[in-house]
């Protein structure tokens, strides 16, 4: 039998010291369930929570044509609700302990798909502005490089003759914007006494 060619020797040194194939991180992990201890977190975590709540609960209607509704009080006692149909509609049909008064006025075939037509609409604006944003970083990016390549400090004193075609209207519209903030501040600031 014979043996298999041997590597050199710095390629076998260096292929003993790398590391496992797999995961390179750790990955999502469970968290305890503790209060969070500082304020600018929790609001962050409260608000992050609840647009995941808010998901999950359209994504269970949508779903399984269910009615109902949700409501979370903030730190500060600000109320959030959400309902399907609505929120007035299901608590509307429940008495003081919770017990089912009437059931909650199935919606037809009609509103469902049109709700569904609309949650696929929705999707597909996301999918449109994830790639609008994609294009937005890429005309930055050429931006700064032009701005690097010809030495300049700020971004607005880019060359405009080495942008492109795509980047142009961009780059304009953002030094519009850039002018109407400056004249906005500008009006704020008391106007200098005039030399007589």
């Amino acid at each position: 039998m014979t043996q298999p060619p041997r590597l050199h020797p710095l390629v076998e040194q260096a292929t003993k010291t790398l590391p496992p194939l797999g995961k390179k991180t750790k990955g999502r992990q469970r968290r305890e369930n503790r209060r969070v201890e500082k304020k600018e977190s929790r609001q962050v975590t409260f608000s992050k929570r609840k647009s995941g709540l808010w998901k999950k609960a359209a994504e269970l209607a949508l779903l399984c044509r269910a009615s109902l509704a949700i409501v979370v009080f903030s730190e500060a006692g600000k109320a959030f609700a959400f309902g399907s149909p609505s929120t007035d509609a299901v608590l509307g049909c429940a008495d003081v302990d919770g017990n089912a008064l009437a059931p909650v006025p199935a919606a037809d075939d009609v509103e469902w798909e049109a709700l569904e037509a609309l949650c696929q609409e929705t999707e597909a604006m996301g999918v449109e502005v994830a790639a609008e944003a994609e294009r937005m970083s890429a005309v930055g990016k050429k931006v700064v490089e032009v701005q690097t390549q010809a030495g300049k400090r700020f971004w607005w004193e880019a060359d405009v003759e080495a942008l492109g075609e795509a980047e142009l209207p961009v780059f304009a519209r953002a030094l519009q914007r850039l002018r109407d903030n400056v004249r906005r501040h500008a009006d704020k600031w008391p106007s200098a006494p005039q030399p007589q």
